[in-house]
């Protein structure tokens, strides 16, 4: 039987995964159109395997073959096909400083909210100390707010996105704890992205994507 290239980009998600969450609002944003594939991570398809070694999400596979496998990629894809309120900026003047804020949070502050979340696994020291660690890039973030409603200005920037979903997670591990903390502006932030309508477009329910289902289309 004669395999046909999918005429749209096939984009490997998990709901909850804070690395697909930000491929998925850019996607979303951007008003891309692609096949959307919910995947088990404890059982991942063969075509997920195919298309990527790192057998993780998100992964979006383009029509032609080509193969994006980290969320930044995928972030830059798709606003560099269409950015309507200019989340890149002028000549994309936002990108190095969302460049050095992503660094920042998909290396030590990760590293952090995963032995803050999973503190059971890490029993080396207490929930709180993990919690400790990862409140140094809370207050960097809080002080970039004090001044400005965005990360980095007054309108949204890909360095919100592709921060947002990490700092949603760290909250939501404790949220009573994080709601009585004092980092008020990093809280107004994080409440009007969980409130947007975006956010709530890329958090919809979908089945586990089994070869033969009819495709989940976004932006068609």
């Amino acid at each position: 039987m004669t395999s046909h290239a999918p005429e749209f980009p096939v984009l490997y998600t998990f709901r909850r995964c804070p690395y697909a969450m930000r491929a998925r609002l850019a996607v979303r944003y951007s008003g891309a159109a692609v096949e959307l594939r919910e995947v088990d991570l404890k059982h991942v398809p063969a075509s997920l395997t195919q298309a990527s070694a790192k057998e993780t999400v998100p992964v979006l596979v383009l029509p032609d073959g080509k193969v994006l496998d980290e969320s930044w990629d995928i972030l830059l894809w798709a606003l560099r096909r269409n950015d309507p309120d200019c989340w890149l900026g002028e000549d994309e003047c936002h990108l190095v400083p969302a460049d050095q804020l992503i660094e920042m949070n998909d290396y030590s502050f990760k590293d952090d909210l995963d032995h803050y979340k999973y503190a059971d696994r890490y029993p080396e020291h207490p929930a709180e100390e993990y919690r400790s660690r990862g409140e140094e890039f809370l207050q960097e973030l809080e002080e970039l707010l004090t001044t400005q409603p965005y990360l980095l200005g007054d309108r949204i920037s890909l360095a919100d996105i592709g921060v947002f979903p990490f700092i949603r997670q760290f909250a939501f591990v404790d949220k009573d704890w994080f709601d009585q903390t004092a980092y008020q502006h990093l809280q107004r932030w994080l409440d009007g992205f969980l409130q947007s309508d975006l956010f709530a477009s890329v958090m919809v329910r979908h089945p586990i994507w089994k070869p033969g289902d009819a495709p989940v289309m976004q932006g068609v």
